[in-house]
C-alpha cells in the first residue's frame, strides 16, 4: 500500500510540474472555499459568529465531506489497476501545489527585481494575508519568502504525509482545514474560527517540523545554525510555521519579518529578489530530498 501511494505520490508531482494549476473555475479547492464561504454565512446568519458549536460543524462538515470524496474515489481507483493509479494521481495533484507556489514567488521577484516596488507589492499580497500597501522592498521579499516557506508544509508536504498516511480521504480531509484555517481561523473570529484553527495546527505539527529539516537539508548554511533555527522556530504566534520560516531565513542567511509579528534570524540581512529564487530553488531541492528519503524508507521497509 505505501509503495503504491509513493507512486501515485510522484505521478502527482510530475503532473503538477508539467501542467501546474487548474483555473479556478476548476480547481477543487476553490471549490472548497466556496462552499466554506456558503457555510459560514448560513451557520452565523443568526449575528453570533462567536459560537464552538458552529465551529464544530462548519469543520465537520467541510473536511468529513472532503473526506468522504477522497474515500469514495479510493475505492474506485484501487479497483482500476494502471488507469486507477493514473486517476489517483491526478486528483492528490490537486491538493499539491508546488509549481503554482513558485510562480507565485516569480511574480513578486520579476517586478522587485526590475524596481517595481508597487507590482511586487499587489503580487505580494496575493501571496500572503497581512497587508503589503507600503512595505519597503525587503519586507515585500520577506513576504514572499515567508510565504514559500510556510507554503511549502502546507501545499506539499503535509498533503503528502497525510497520503501516504490515509489515503486521498487524508489528503482531501488535510486540505480542507487547510482552507477552513485560511478563510475563518483568524483571532476576529473567536471561538468560532478556534476550532479549525486548533485542528490545523494539530495536522500540521509533523509536517512543518520535517519541511524545516528538509530545508535544512538543502541550505548546508542552516545546518550548521540548526540550534538557532530551533530557537527562532519558536517566535512566531503559530506553533508550526515559524519552522520553515526559520529555517530558510537562516539557510539563506536574511532577516525575515513581519512587523508587529515577529522577526526571525534579526542579524541576517535584508532579504532581495535575488532571495526569494534562491528559496524557490531551496523549495524544490527540499521537496526532491522528501521524495528520495521516502522512497528509500519504502524501501527499507520492503527489504
Amino acid at each position: 500500500m505505501v509503495t503504491r501511494r509513493l507512486a501515485v505520490l510522484a505521478a502527482a508531482l510530475a503532473l503538477d510540474a508539467a501542467a501546474g494549476e487548474l483555473p479556478n473555475g476548476w480547481h477543487p479547492v476553490a471549490w472548497m472555499g466556496r462552499l466554506t464561504g456558503l457555510l459560514d454565512r448560513v451557520l452565523t446568519r443568526s449575528g453570533s459568529r462567536d459560537t464552538v458549536r458552529a465551529g464544530f460543524v462548519l469543520t465537520g462538515i467541510a473536511a468529513g465531506g472532503a473526506a468522504l470524496a477522497g474515500w469514495r474515489l479510493e475505492q474506485w481507483t484501487r479497483r482500476a489497476g494502471v488507469a486507477g493509479v493514473l486517476v489517483e494521481a491526478a486528483a492528490l495533484k490537486q491538493a499539491l501545489a508546488v509549481r503554482g507556489l513558485m510562480e507565485h514567488a516569480e511574480a513578486v521577484r520579476r517586478p522587485l527585481a526590475a524596481g517595481d516596488v508597487e507590482g511586487a507589492r499587489a503580487a505580494a499580497g496575493r501571496m500572503v494575508s497581512r497587508a503589503t500597501a507600503g512595505l519597503p522592498p525587503d519586507l515585500v521579499a520577506s513576504a514572499a519568502i515567508e510565504s514559500v516557506a510556510e507554503n511549502l508544509s502546507d501545499g506539499v508536504t503535509g498533503t503528502a504525509l497525510w497520503y501516504v498516511a490515509a489515503g486521498l480521504p487524508g489528503a482531501f480531509a488535510y486540505r480542507a482545514v487547510n482552507t477552513l484555517d485560511a478563510m475563518v481561523g483568524y483571532h476576529a473570529r473567536g471561538r468560532f474560527g478556534m476550532v479549525p484553527a486548533r485542528l490545523d495546527d494539530a495536522a500540521n505539527l509533523v509536517p512543518a517540523r520535517l519541511t524545516a529539516l528538509l530545508i535544512v537539508l538543502a541550505c548546508p548554511r542552516a545546518l550548521r545554525r540548526l540550534p538557532l533555527v530551533v530557537r527562532d522556530a519558536g517566535g512566531t504566534p503559530s506553533p508550526n510555521s515559524g519552522w520553515p520560516m526559520a529555517a530558510m531565513a537562516h539557510g539563506l542567511g536574511v532577516r525575515l519579518e513581519k512587523r508587529g509579528h515577529h522577526v526571525l534570524h534579526a542579524g541576517g540581512r535584508a532579504p532581495g529578489a535575488e532571495d526569494i529564487r534562491r528559496a524557490c530553488r531551496a523549495g524544490v531541492l527540499a521537496v526532491g530530498l522528501g521524495g528520495l528519503l521516502a522512497a528509500a524508507a519504502a524501501g527499507w521497509r520492503s527489504a
